[in-house]
């Protein structure tokens, strides 16, 4: 059994966690978890099959399996700060702090919009709220 932490940091084993969804196991069953296991797999890079198939596809525009599956950015920690849901539609308000290659840390806050389609949770788009890094912030 596996032992590491998800890196979508709820505290649960990665087995127990998101692992599970980013297999194609499971669906989501919550707008949060979805953001959360998003999450998991843009941090664990090689799951672009996941994003791809989770992510609307009116929204997606000429984004690609191969081009998502990179790990581009170092992603390091994550905190929802609120999810709300309406019927078929949903928001997710979130942190994730990130390492950037000279190894100064930076966060993005976003508000991510979800639609659920024939019973299955979708990310559609988001607003970003801040995006720094400690280049930014000289």
């Amino acid at each position: 059994m596996d032992k590491t932490n998800c890196p979508c940091q709820s505290g649960k084993l990665f087995s127990h966690c998101c692992q599970g969804f980013l297999s194609g196991e499971k669906r989501a069953p919550t707008p949060s978890k979805l953001m959360r296991s998003r999450f998991s797999a843009f941090s664990l890079g090689g799951y672009g099959g996941y994003l791809l198939s989770t992510w609307h596809p009116d929204y997606r525009g000429q984004l690609d399996e191969q081009e998502l599956s990179i790990r581009s950015t170092d992603w390091q920690g994550l905190e929802v700060i609120n999810s709300t849901q309406q019927g078929s539609t949903a928001t997710v308000e979130f942190i994730a702090s990130f390492n950037n290659i000279d190894g100064s840390r930076g966060t993005h806050h976003e508000v991510s919009n979800f639609v659920r389609v024939q019973g299955r949770w979708l990310y559609s788009d988001g607003t970003v709220l801040f995006n720094s890094d400690a280049n930014d912030e000289r």
